[in-house]
């Protein structure tokens, strides 16, 4: 069974285990250890997912982390537990001295449903105050699990998660900011809005409150042009998708999930965008996200695709064409390997621009 798949039917008896869990002893062995275990961790193991380990801190000895995941005999992950029917915010401080006394490069704090992961992104060897990465079980989304997939046992690299952290610990915290702004606006986001040529006067409080409610409306429909023009879009795009291979078309007919486009996927495009830079207006290198893969665009044309990404769980590779029109395979070890494809990627693009030379020769 995939992983998605037991993750997902275990989530489903959260609801039912939690009732009747009173104790953090309890959480830890109906919730926290059944939730490690299906990362792939032996959590029957002390070597390899030790209890209690002894983190001291300072003139402080004995002081023990509830968990410790230890791979290649050295700490990786620090874990502290928590009662299902504790908030987790006030325990970030003790979690916080025993990450700088150990060699773990993440720590995690979860009450067995909720899980914050964090590391050292602002100061080596000091444990963030937010965390790069929070999941709720309850409420799990398709690209949480592509995140908790690099915590497997079988895929944990600590270089690529921590590459990564950065991105998703600042999009959450700036996703949260927008969130907040675009339901209830505060006083300073109106006076920048204000200030940006909407009103020259005094922005007094009461001017302040006659313009939320059509700040906030403004914001709303904005949002549901960007999903109108986005569906045109669409609609367009499936139209063009017909000169696509059959492999295409059935891949678009019997997509009914919903698409994740994951930060390995927009770092692979930042890279290729970067590499063509130079030889067109990177403003026309583009891409489509589809169930099957990750296709990096010409023009934002479907039918001028550059190469096709392929980012799964065990493998990775990019498919380019060649100039005899056949798609060739080129593996990665890691994202950043597709810079090794400079050569094939600008080849690829140059066969459009010699294709557009032609169609003005020829008109």
């Amino acid at each position: 069974m995939e992983f998605e798949e037991r993750l997902k039917n275990f989530t489903v008896r959260i609801p039912e285990l939690k009732r009747n869990i009173k104790t953090e002893e309890a959480t830890k062995t109906s919730l926290i250890m059944p939730f490690f275990q299906l990362l792939g961790y032996d959590v029957f193991n002390p070597n390899e997912f030790t209890p209690e380990y002894i983190a001291d801190v300072g003139i402080k000895k004995g002081e023990k982390v509830d968990y410790a995941i230890m791979l290649n005999d050295e700490v990786s992950i620090l874990i502290e537990a928590k009662s299902v029917n504790e908030q987790l915010e006030k325990h970030d401080s003790q979690l916080f001295r025993y990450f700088g006394t150990s060699k773990a490069k993440f720590a995690i704090l979860t009450n067995g449903i909720i899980y914050k992961f964090f590391t050292d992104l602002e100061k080596a060897n000091v444990m963030d105050n937010a965390p790069f990465l929070e999941i709720n079980l309850e409420k799990l989304k398709d690209s949480e699990i592509v995140e908790l997939k690099k915590f497997q046992k079988n895929n944990f690299n600590e270089d690529e998660i921590f590459s990564t952290a950065n991105d998703l610990k600042y999009l959450s915290l700036i996703k949260n900011v927008l969130k907040n702004e675009f339901s209830n606006p505060s006083d300073e986001f109106i006076k920048l809005i204000l200030n940006n040529g909407v009103y020259d006067g005094t922005k007094t409080s009461t001017i302040l409150e006659k313009y939320r409610p059509l700040v906030k409306k403004a914001i709303n429909s904005y949002l549901n042009e960007i999903v109108t023009d986005r569906l045109q879009n669409a609609i367009q795009s499936n139209n063009e998708i017909n000169e696509e291979n059959e492999e295409d078309k059935n891949d678009v007919a019997t997509n009914n999930q919903k698409i994740i486009t994951t930060v390995e996927e927009l770092q692979a495009f930042y890279i290729v965008k970067s590499i063509l830079a130079e030889l067109c207006d990177s403003k026309k290198i583009t891409y489509k996200d589809t169930y099957s893969y990750f296709g990096i665009l010409y023009d934002n044309k479907v039918t001028k695709w550059i190469c096709r990404v392929f980012l799964k769980e065990n493998v990775k590779y990019v498919i380019i064409m060649n100039e005899e029109k056949n798609e060739i395979r080129y593996d990665l070890n890691t994202v950043e390997d597709i810079y090794k494809l400079k050569k094939q990627l600008k080849q690829r693009l140059n066969e459009f621009n010699n294709n557009k030379e032609q169609e003005k020769v020829a008109n």
